[in-house]
C-alpha cells in the first residue's frame, strides 16, 4: 500500500509491503519509496523488478550461474545472487526466452543507457566546477582529527561535506540495490559514501565489516557508491558484509555537498545524525557510546 505520511515536509512517501513465501512481486516502470521509519527515505527504481525469483541455472552468453536468486531487474540489467556470490548481467545478453520473461525492450534499454551516461557526465561536470570555484580548493590541507563534545560524542574536526550532525539527514537515495535491502526498522543506520577505485575506501571495509558483525542487531549499514552496478560488482575484495547500493547520479552525495570519500553518517532511530566524517574515526568504543546514548 502506498500512502502519504504526515511527518516531515508532508511530501514523503511510505511503502508498506507484505510478502508471503512463494509469492512474486512485479513493479514495472515505477519509482518506489521504501521507508521503514518516517523521514529516512530510500528511493530506488524498479523497472521490471522480480525480487526473490529463483532459477536453478541462469545462462548469460557462455557463462552459466547456478542457484540464482534475482534481487532486482532494471530496463538494462539483471542483478542476482548465485552459488559463487553476487552477479549482474545485461538483459541483452540473455537468451530470447529470458529476455521475454524479464520484459526486455531493446529500444527502451538503449534510451536508459544513454540517459545514465548523460546524468553521470553531468554530475561529474558539476562536481569539477564546484571544486574549481571553491575558495578553499587546494588551500586547506588540515588533517582531520577526532575529539569529543560535552556529551562524549565523537566530533571530527574537518569534514569534506556539509555538516548535518544533530539534524535530520537528507533523503538516502538508492537507485539500485546490489544486495538485499537492509532492515532498518528501529535501528541505527550507518551510510558510507565510497568508491571501489578509492584505496582509503577499500581499506575501511574490514573495519566496517567488524563493526557490523558486532552491532548488526542494532545497526543497519549501507555502502552507497555513485559508480555503476557493473563496476561495484567487479571488485573482487575486500567484500562488504553489509548492504550495498548505488546511485550513479549521486543525489544523496550532492545533497550533503560531498567533496571527498570515504565519508559516513550515522543516523539514530529518531532520524537524527549522530556522527559524520571519515568512517575510520568511528571505532567500536565510539560507536558503542552512540548506540547506548541515542538508542530507543
Amino acid at each position: 500500500m502506498l500512502r502519504k505520511t504526515g511527518a516531515g515536509d508532508g511530501r514523503l512517501w511510505r511503502v508498506f509491503c507484505s510478502f508471503r513465501r512463494g509469492m512474486k512481486a512485479s513493479f514495472i516502470g515505477k519509482r518506489l519509496w521504501l521507508a521503514t521509519f518516517t523521514g529516512l527515505v530510500f528511493l530506488f527504481n524498479a523497472v521490471a523488478a522480480r525480487a526473490d525469483e529463483h532459477f536453478a541455472v541462469l545462462k548469460v552468453g557462455s557463462e552459466v550461474y547456478s542457484n540464482v536468486t534475482v534481487t532486482s531487474v532494471t530496463a538494462t540489467d539483471i542483478y542476482f545472487n548465485h552459488a559463487r556470490g553476487m552477479g549482474n548481467a545485461k538483459l541483452k545478453d540473455l537468451d530470447p526466452a529470458m529476455q521475454k520473461h524479464f520484459q526486455f525492450n531493446r529500444a527502451k534499454a538503449g534510451e536508459a543507457e544513454k540517459q545514465q551516461h548523460q546524468d553521470s557526465w553531468r554530475y561529474l561536470g558539476e562536481i569539477s566546477t564546484r571544486k574549481a570555484s571553491s575558495p578553499a580548493a587546494g588551500a586547506d590541507h588540515a588533517v582531520p582529527v577526532a575529539s569529543k563534545d560535552e556529551n562524549g560524542d565523537i566530533v571530527v574536526s574537518k569534514l569534506y561535506a556539509r555538516s548535518i550532525r544533530g539534524t535530520r539527514p537528507p533523503q538516502i537515495i538508492v537507485d539500485q540495490w546490489l544486495t538485499p535491502p537492509p532492515n532498518v526498522e528501529g535501528k541505527f543506520v550507518l551510510v558510507i559514501f565510497w568508491s571501489t577505485t578509492s584505496e582509503p575506501c577499500r581499506h575501511c571495509i574490514p573495519q566496517l565489516n567488524s563493526l557490523y558483525a558486532k552491532f548488526k542487531d542494532r545497526l543497519a549499514m549501507i555502502g552507497l557508491s555513485d559508480e555503476s552496478p557493473e563496476t561495484v560488482l567487479k571488485m573482487p575484495s575486500p567484500h562488504p558484509d553489509y548492504s550495498v547500493g548505488v546511485d550513479p547520479q549521486a543525489r544523496t552525495a550532492t545533497a550533503v555537498e560531498l567533496t571527498a570519500i570515504p565519508h559516513a553518517i550515522l543516523i539514530d532511530p529518531k532520524e537524527i545524525v549522530r556522527f559524520e566524517g571519515m568512517p575510520n574515526f568511528l571505532d567500536e568504543k565510539a560507536l558503542q557510546h552512540l548506540l547506548d546514548s541515542y538508542g530507543n
